[in-house]
């Protein structure tokens, strides 16, 4: 009975306390902080909006990495107040702070953009949402964007292994993307840099 939708996780140095600054800020844990035979520890919570994510305390492996080899492209927040959803994750997970590896934040084009190392790795966005649907397709969600190399190959593959595009696909002046759905009814985007996708 629980939607299917991408859960991401970030990595803390202390399970604990990430938990208690969730906590602090009305957040919601929902499971956790858990030990793994990995080593590592994690926790499923909630923003005070309601959109899911997890935290991570342990060793992050190099392919977990958002903008980097074959990970996503980068994660979006679609909530109802990006302001207010950046000031509850940078203080729960220390962003635009001193501490090494930290990214920076700004806002750009009416929307908060993460970067690390200069790279984007996340986007919140304002919008309207639903804060009490059941659906994860319309309350605060983080969203996945993953990166191919050509657009058509990739949707072909993924409506071949059972999924299905949801929207057109669209483009600006970098890139083009498409949202589908997976086989289980979560949704992800595929999006490729302009000038490689020829199709």
């Amino acid at each position: 009975a629980v939607p299917v939708a991408w859960t991401p996780y970030f990595a803390v140095d202390d399970a604990d306390v990430a938990v208690d600054r969730i906590r602090e800020r009305t957040g919601t844990i929902a499971v956790g902080p858990v030990s793994f035979e990995s080593g590592g520890r994690g926790a499923l919570v909630a923003d005070p909006d309601g959109a899911v994510f997890g935290i991570w305390e342990g060793d992050v492996a190099a392919d977990w990495r958002v903008g980097k080899g074959p990970a996503p492209a980068w994660l979006e927040l679609r909530t109802r107040n990006a302001l207010d959803a950046a000031m509850f994750y940078g203080a729960v997970l220390e962003w635009a702070t001193e501490r090494p590896g930290c990214c920076e934040v700004s806002y750009e084009e009416d929307q908060v953009v993460l970067r690390q190392d200069g790279v984007p790795v996340a986007r919140l966005n304002s919008g309207p949402v639903e804060l009490a649907s059941y659906s994860p397709h319309t309350r605060p969600r983080w969203h996945v964007h993953f990166r191919v190399p050509k657009l058509r190959p990739a949707i072909e593959a993924a409506v071949a292994l059972g999924g299905r595009t949801v929207s057109d696909v669209v483009s600006n002046a970098e890139e083009r993307w498409v949202t589908l759905r997976d086989p289980d009814g979560a949704l992800f985007t595929l999006t490729t840099a302009l000038v490689s996708d020829t199709d």
